[in-house]
């Protein structure tokens, strides 16, 4: 039901409105549920619930969506595997859904069905989802990051999981950040981007399959105004409206007119 049409018609050949919604002022996907964040500070959410993704307080898919229980006053919202986080005006951040890796950031691993708030993190600016971890940028530039670092995903010179927030080493001056499957991407200020994580298709981009615990800056994007992590490859939007891409390219991903993996960036 992560189309919010109301049915579980797998493919549609043509868009669809989701049903319910007006008002909405950002969107995120997660591998199997969809969230939207309206004028109001309202998250909705629809799709795959099993783990509580959906933040609805039950397990239960649902084809429309339904409010995210208890949360007031978000300003922005990421998506993870079957996790899901929102930024509030306060500058705390709040998750939900599974939290096997500790993603949700609380400390434990035990599943929420209802938002709670991550532990020891204020002053937050913006976020981003992985596939089972999570990040944040602190107003002073700096990244924090929780959950899954099989491959080294949360930047801190190690592959231990980790229950609560933790620093991202060496990297400053961050304006936003994103997550792939496990993988992580950070935009700084100064137009520059850097990734950290698992490189076997090259989504880091720094022209190795080598993964890398801490932060490497991409090769050849400068100018960079927005990022996306996917599962296994990795997006940028320069400010001339270009958009240069790396990494995986099995289903054409890259949008080079080839199948071809790419180690550095490539415009799309």
């Amino acid at each position: 039901g992560q189309l919010g049409d109301g049915t579980t018609t797998r493919i549609s050949p043509t868009p669809l409105q989701v049903k319910v919604l007006t008002g909405v002022i950002a969107i995120a996907a997660g591998r199997y549920h969809s969230l939207a964040l309206k004028s109001d500070g309202i998250v909705w959410a629809w799709g795959y619930n099993t783990g509580g993704g959906l933040g609805d307080g039950t397990t239960v898919n649902k084809l429309i969506p339904v409010q995210v229980s208890g949360l007031a006053g978000a300003v922005a919202i990421a998506g993870g595997s079957q996790h899901s986080i929102a930024l509030k005006s306060d500058g705390t951040v709040w998750t939900w859904g599974n939290n096997a890796y500790g993603q949700l950031g609380d400390g434990t691993t035990t599943d929420r069905l209802t938002p709670i708030q991550v532990s020891g993190l204020t002053g937050i600016v913006a976020i981003g989802g992985g596939d089972s971890h999570s990040l944040a940028v602190k107003s002073d530039g700096t990244v924090c990051a929780w959950g899954w670092n099989a491959n080294g995903q949360l930047g801190d010179g190690t592959t231990i999981d980790r229950l609560t927030p933790v620093r991202v080493s060496g990297v400053t001056g961050v304006v936003a950040v994103d997550g792939g499957g496990t993988h992580s991407m950070a935009l700084k200020s100064d137009g520059t981007v850097w990734t950290w994580g698992q490189n076997q298709n090259g989504q880091l981009g720094d022209g190795t399959t080598l993964d890398k615990p801490t932060p490497v800056q991409v090769g050849g994007v400068t100018g960079v105004v927005a990022i996306d992590g996917g599962s296994t490859h990795s997006l940028v939007v320069k400010s001339d409206g270009t958009v240069w891409a790396w990494g995986q390219n099995q289903y054409g991903q890259l949008g080079t007119g080839n199948t071809a993996d790419r180690l550095t960036p490539v415009l799309v």
